[in-house]
């Protein structure tokens, strides 16, 4: 399996990451164990969750995602031979979030607790937090690494003026900079990436390990008609944001493409971003085993230059 460095940090990651958002929400814990044991078991390595996973479901408080992999990581062993990622930051209610000096202490404690290992190999920033000082963020994860908690640290949804500023302070004052960031792209939502981030990632040596993926299950192609609202929980959202005329020329394409290589569009979607210069690792989720099939497809799928060129085309 073909392993790529996050940023210039020494974590080497498959070209694949399991987004652990699904855990707890619409894969029970024993679905749960299943999709990440057929994941590793395909030869891939890299994990991303968050505290905040899954706050939006009745009843839940945070750190489900978590306990569940925490869990499994019990139940399997093998933490050496993986990278875990989580974050900090997202709102999980009362004065639990933001990126506080205060609040990075409790909740790495609290993560590290339910993901049942002694150190988390990728901390990020969830939300840029313009009420901290980015200088006291970085302090604040100055100590845990140096207490052997985290390895790296790595940003999500920061934009390139903020992101370019903690990389600038980090290296006038020597304070660990951020070595990924998670942004939202795919073959739908290139804009915002692309105009200011992806130069900036790139120009940096910054990492990408972009959300989304599959544009919230919309790539798969299995989103064709208002009738299909109803095919997930997210079905509604899902049509009403991406089922308009570029959305369906995308879908187009991803057909073209899918068919001459005898595979499906969310292989080709998925393949599309593997690609990319600048992408370390795109980061899918998968609530079955069969929705496994196409993301593994992806990784050993190697788009020619005219499968790219009209995939961009359709998209841009």
């Amino acid at each position: 399996m073909e392993l790529r460095r996050l940023g210039r940090s020494d974590l080497m990651v498959t070209k694949l990451c399991f987004g652990g958002n699904v855990f707890g929400w619409t894969a029970d814990a024993a679905a749960s164990f299943d999709l990440l044991d057929r994941f590793v078991g395909a030869g891939f390595n890299f994990i991303d969750t968050a505290d905040v996973y899954s706050t939006w479901v009745k009843g839940h408080t945070g750190g489900e995602s978590e306990t569940i992999i925490g869990d499994w990581l019990k139940a399997r062993g093998g933490r050496d031979r993986l990278v875990i990622a989580t974050k900090v930051g997202s709102d999980m209610g009362g004065d639990r979030k933001g990126l506080s000096p205060r609040w990075i202490r409790q909740a790495v404690e609290d993560s590290l607790r339910r993901l049942k290992t002694d150190h988390i190999d990728l901390y990020q920033s969830h939300r840029d937090d313009p009420e901290t000082p980015i200088e006291a963020v970085l302090e604040a994860y100055s100590r845990l690494i140096e207490q052997g908690k985290v390895r790296f640290i790595g940003a999500s949804n920061f934009t390139a003026e903020r992101l370019g500023a903690a990389l600038d302070l980090a290296e006038k004052t020597g304070l660990p900079r951020y070595e990924s960031l998670q942004p939202e792209y795919n073959l739908y939502a290139r804009q915002d990436y692309e105009a200011a981030l992806e130069p900036l990632c790139r120009e940096r040596e910054v990492g990408v390990i972009n959300y989304y993926a599959l544009a919230a299950g919309f790539l798969t192609g299995k989103y064709r008609s208002e009738a299909d609202a109803g095919l997930s929980v997210r079905g509604r959202t899902i049509v009403t944001r991406y089922l308009n005329p570029r959305g369906l020329k995308i879908l187009a394409a991803l057909d073209r493409v899918a068919n001459r290589y005898a595979t499906e569009p969310a292989a080709v979607a998925v393949a599309w971003l593997m690609a990319r210069p600048g992408i370390t690792a795109p980061i899918a989720s998968a609530s079955r085993a069969d929705q496994l099939a196409p993301l593994f497809a992806a990784a050993k799928l190697d788009l020619d230059a005219a499968a790219i060129a009209e995939l961009d085309e359709a998209s841009a």
